[in-house]
């Protein structure tokens, strides 16, 4: 049976990643970005609360839709579907999408007055920090896609194993009361390969929690029936965690980096049982526009970004009103965005390219 839900979830958080990416160009916790704009308080809190569950989330429902393929599928059909709808996007999205954002940042922060040729060789060839903020090589957005890949390569033999297990996990007898501290485990593989506080061994961890615990659909039944009061345990370590945050950002109160980690991890695990449960419940359903912004949330994530610095580029010198500044670069960039899509599906070498299939249906893309 088809877990509409999933699928859904999955469009959503692509969807959440818009406002995400624009308001960090008002970030104030002093973090760089390819265009930046004044300091704002309330768009930081929004990424500070989101931060700890909604990229985790991706990687949580990666590992499900894992487990979903390889019930019906052999190794290398997996191997030969995350080449085709991992590598070759990534690869495409690094030489022609993500240069313009190293562009608008190098015009932004050096003041660079060349021409975007003479700025995509530096893109290869400059020194560079790997964020690209202020120019220079970076996979900016598609570390996620090549995390994604990394991942599942390391894990394919361990699924492949687990799946020819005579005994398995038996996650739906795990306690609610239990389940939570499980949230710790990527916490402690942090230190595994851990580039610019994005650590190989916290995604994995989340990967393989989707593919051996979350993949089972007595536990989602569970957390379906128990939605509520993770709802309120997320809220509380939610509370808790912001304002944590936000009162050490100001200088107001410090608290161990130990007790911080701890408590968003916790924060971030509870906050995606709380989604899963609620979106077995309130989104395992399917019609004709959530189809279409399911199918297209792949290569919508692969060009949001690089059309939201661009727009934002402009916006900050057309206008010095911030909400203005928001709602333009959100709605703009949100169309130039789908009418990319839009005409990518339609020539088949390039939906090659970004992993766009012809008259594209739903499935597990990531």
């Amino acid at each position: 049976m088809r877990r509409h839900f999933i699928d859904n979830i999955r469009w959503l958080c692509i969807f959440m990643l818009f406002p995400f990416h624009v308001f960090r160009i008002y970030n104030s916790f002093m973090e760089g970005f390819y265009v930046e704009g004044e300091n704002v308080v309330l768009t930081t809190g929004f990424i500070v609360a989101t931060s700890p569950w909604f990229m985790p989330l991706l990687f949580v429902i990666a590992g499900i839709s894992s487990a979903y393929a390889l019930n019906k599928k052999t190794a290398g059909v997996y191997i030969k579907e995350r080449v085709c709808k991992l590598l070759i996007p990534l690869v495409s999205g690094i030489l022609l999408v993500v240069p313009a954002q190293t562009y608008f940042a190098e015009r932004f922060h050096n003041g660079y007055t060349g021409g975007y040729l003479h700025q995509y060789i530096l893109f290869f060839t400059g020194p560079t920090d790997l964020t690209g903020y202020t120019g220079g090589f970076t996979p900016a957005h598609l570390w996620f896609i090549l995390y994604l890949f990394v991942i599942s390569m390391a894990a394919l033999p361990i699924m492949s194993a687990y799946k020819n297990a005579r005994r398995k996990l038996a996650p739906e007898k795990i306690s609610l009361w239990v389940l939570p501290l499980l949230g710790m485990i990527p916490l402690l593989m942090t230190p595994i390969l851990d580039f610019g506080g994005m650590s190989v061994g916290t995604y994995f961890a989340y990967f393989m929690l989707g593919y051996l615990l979350l993949s089972n659909d007595a536990l989602i039944q569970k957390l379906d029936r128990r939605r509520f009061p993770l709802l309120a345990a997320s809220g509380v370590f939610m509370i808790l965690f912001v304002s944590g945050w936000l009162l050490q950002l100001h200088g107001m109160f410090e608290m161990p980096q130990v007790i911080m980690g701890v408590l968003q991890r916790l924060y971030g695990w509870i906050a995606i049982l709380t989604i899963l449960g609620l979106g077995n419940r309130y989104l395992n359903f399917r019609n004709r526009g959530f189809d279409y912004f399911s199918a297209s949330s792949f290569p919508v994530y692969l060009f949001h970004q690089s059309w939201i610095v661009a727009v934002a580029y402009y916006v900050l010198l057309a206008t010095d009103h911030v909400p203005v500044q928001m709602i333009l670069i959100l709605s703009i960039s949100f169309v130039l965005t789908y009418a990319t899509y839009e005409l990518c599906r339609r020539i088949p070498g390039v939906r090659f390219l970004f992993g766009i299939k012809p008259r594209q249906t739903v499935k597990e893309t990531l």
